[in-house]
């Protein structure tokens, strides 16, 4: 194989011998490479690669026979969207667009909302005593609020889908205790949705370090991450997509996931470099990205730029304004808690600053 070769996926040794045995039998050579991780004891898998002219037709194949063998499952995870709530600052527009991916993925809705009731409740000085609620007191009022809530807005969408404001999507409401910063997050990597939509910020706007759960989220879930800022007005279709790239082999298997997603008749992609290295490799690497993208999407417009700092979310974000982007995609890897707090990624930084809407995936 003289091609230049890209990873197509991460599974297990046995299966992935099934989708090479697939692939070789539809014409694509595959070959089967041992995960080089500074940290061998963490490996769960192997990567299948395969040429990069393949791609495409590789990510279909596995894509449809992947499906075939979940099937074969006798129980079957089915499609799932899941949306974080705080009923007590519904934004309409996360509803709107979590139901329109819903329908576009044949899934269903799970609505998840988190409460915090405190270990203990004081409520009185030297002068005045108040009544103090118990902790059974505050539990059972809260879970009483939650599932009025829970079934006013059941009623609101009900309403909603019988007037074909929204597609006909099954959902349900998921109520859990505890801090949302930490339940949602923990929810997303024990449940797995497909798609997870939420608002950029709660009821309390913040610029704190820890000061968003929808920043927290893309940190450490591993499922795709489709996050709106509060100023969006309507769900409107989304046609100029700008997608970050590291030149990385795993963006080109992002980029198809972001493709799939948001396919529409007059797609647009910008593609963003940011770095202060060498800027004659850049270019190299984006004429690179140029060629594949003529080949294998020629019925999408594309344009490439090049931002001289690495880390600058107020460039990127400057960029996506006066070229009137709709959306920012990119992929990010998981990191340590510690990193995360003293050295924020990308996704933190521009859920605190920017103003277009996110798309954040873990490939």
């Amino acid at each position: 194989m003289n091609s230049k070769l890209v990873t197509l996926a991460i599974r297990t040794f046995q299966r992935a011998q099934m989708i090479k045995a697939v692939l070789i039998k539809n014409g694509i050579d595959t070959e089967i490479h041992n995960l080089n991780l500074e940290n061998p004891e963490v490996a769960v898998g192997v990567r299948v690669r395969i040429k990069e002219t393949d791609l495409p037709k590789a990510l279909k194949i596995v894509e449809e026979v992947e499906k075939d063998w979940e099937k074969a499952i006798p129980v079957s995870k089915a499609k799932k969207v899941l949306i974080p709530i705080d009923y007590a600052d519904m934004v309409k527009i996360t509803i709107d667009y979590g139901f329109l991916f819903a329908a576009k993925l044949h899934a269903e809705i799970e609505f998840l909302y988190a409460y915090y009731i405190p270990t203990f409740t004081i409520n009185s000085n030297s002068e005045i005593s108040t009544y103090s609620l118990t902790n059974n007191d505050l539990l059972r009022r809260t879970i009483n609020a939650a599932n009025a809530d829970a079934e006013n807005l059941k009623n609101i969408l009900k309403k909603r889908i019988e007037e074909g404001e929204l597609p006909t999507v099954k959902f349900r409401f998921v109520t859990k205790q505890g801090v949302p910063d930490e339940v949602i997050p923990e929810y997303c990597k024990k449940s797995m949705p497909d798609l997870i939509v939420m608002g950029t910020n709660g009821r309390k706007v913040t610029n704190e370090l820890i000061g968003s759960v929808a920043a927290e989220v893309m940190e450490v879930a591993l499922s795709p991450v489709f996050a709106i800022p509060q100023q969006a007005s309507n769900a409107h279709e989304i046609h100029r997509i700008g997608f970050l790239t590291n030149f990385d082999q795993t963006d080109l298997i992002a980029i198809d996931k972001t493709i799939e997603l948001f396919k529409t008749d007059r797609l647009e992609l910008f593609f963003i470099h940011a770095s202060d290295k060498n800027n004659a490799w850049s270019e190299v690497m984006i004429s690179g990205i140029k060629t594949y993208f003529s080949n294998h999407y020629p019925a999408i417009t594309t344009s490439y730029s090049l931002i001289n700092k690495p880390d600058s979310p107020a460039l990127i974000e400057d960029f996506l304004q006066k070229n009137n982007i709709d959306l920012l995609a990119f992929n990010t890897h998981k990191r340590r808690l510690f990193a995360r707090l003293f050295n924020p990624g990308l996704a933190y930084k521009m859920v605190l600053q920017s103003n277009t809407k996110l798309f954040v995936m873990h490939v």
